[in-house]
Parts: structure tokens; sequence; C-alpha cells
């Protein structure tokens, strides 16, 4: 019954914006194919990635799109997405928020260390994804793009009550951020959605 509840929350979220991804996928907006074994320019077109089989796009809205972040997803949002982040200068948010919103998610800053830029995403994931149980599972260096960066991997529980498994790599970059995260529903999604999310990663180039 959980399984075929989830199956129809991920249809009709096909037809709304993304809840959990990084960027913010427009208000209203629907989704674009993306073609497998093709050079894609993901978020302002500072990188590139090859996707190994076809995923859907999140079209960018009016009120919600910041220019560096896109999202993708293969099943809906609800049970999976990758955020692509490219590029984003200093003093810049991942979102577009209220300026007097109450919980702000900070700023990307260019001398920003690894652990710096964890607490950066799990604040925006308890802001904006409205976790109520967050978790890391591990922080270690790895090349992305061909510069020293990160490996980030968390769980947690969003407002939803589903428990969610995510993987972030990453690389500050000529002080810009380059950044993919994964986010999916800890049961099966997380690891069926995993193989492309690495693939995507190996494949990625900047874009100059």
């Amino acid at each position: 019954m959980r399984k075929q509840l989830l199956v129809a929350l991920a249809a009709a979220s096909l037809s709304l914006s993304a809840c959990t991804g990084v960027g913010g996928a427009g208000l209203g907006g629907g989704y674009s194919l993306i073609r497998a074994a093709r050079p894609v320019n993901v978020g302002n077109g500072a990188m590139t990635v090859i996707a190994p089989r076809e995923w859907n796009r999140a079209d960018r809205g009016v009120f919600t799109d910041v220019r560096w972040v896109e999202d993708w997803t293969l099943n809906g949002p609800y049970l999976d997405g990758i955020s692509f982040v490219s590029a984003l200068p200093n003093d810049k948010r991942l979102i577009r928020e209220e300026y007097k919103a109450d919980r702000q998610v900070p700023r990307f800053r260019s001398d920003m260390t690894a652990p710096e830029i964890v607490g950066l995403i799990e604040t925006l994931f308890r802001v904006r994804g409205s976790s109520v149980d967050f978790r890391t599972t591990g922080l270690a260096p790895r090349t992305f793009l061909g510069a020293p960066g990160f490996q980030f991997d968390f769980e947690h529980l969003d407002g939803g009550e589903l428990w969610r498994r995510g993987r972030a790599v990453g690389a500050v970059i000529d002080g810009r951020l380059y950044m993919m995260v994964l986010d999916a529903a800890r049961s099966h999604y997380f690891d069926a959605a995993l193989p492309d999310f690495e693939a995507m990663a190996a494949s990625a180039q900047r874009r100059r």
C-alpha cells in the first residue's frame, strides 16, 4: 500500500514543481526530456554532463529559479532528483528567498571549506525541504571537474515523513561553486539513481 501511494504521488508530482531539489523548479512548470549519451549544458551553461539514460529536466519558473542551478528527475521529485550547481558566484544563494523570511539559507562564500558547504546544504534541506532529522553519513576529499573537491553523504527525514538519502560532490574553482546533489527516497530509489549520478559526475566538464 505504501509503495502504491508513492507511485501515485510520483505521477502527480511530474506536473508540479520540484519539491526537494536544490534550485527550485518553476511554479506551475513542467519537464523536458534529456536525451541519453549527449553532452548537456546545465545551470547557467558553465558545466556539461552526459546522462547514461533519459532524464527529465524541470522547467524554470519566473519567481523561484536561480540561473546557476537546475533540477532533474527520473520518477518525479518526490522520489528522486539531481540538482546541478554551475559556477555559483561568491555572495549568492542556492535558492531565491523572500527578503524578510524568518529562516534563510546562507549565501555561498568563495572561501568556504568543505564542512561549511556541508552546513549550507544541511540548512537548505532543513529550511526548504522541511527536513526534521538530518544526518551526515560521510565527508571525504574527492576530485571533481579535475579540481580538489569533496564528497558528502547524508540522509534525512523530510516533512512528509519519508526517509531520504543523498550524495553531493563538488568543488570551489576560481571562487565559484560547482556541485551535483542527488536526493532520493532511501528505499530503492537512491540506489537505483546512484549509478547515473556517478556516471554524470565522471562525465562533468567545465565550459570556459
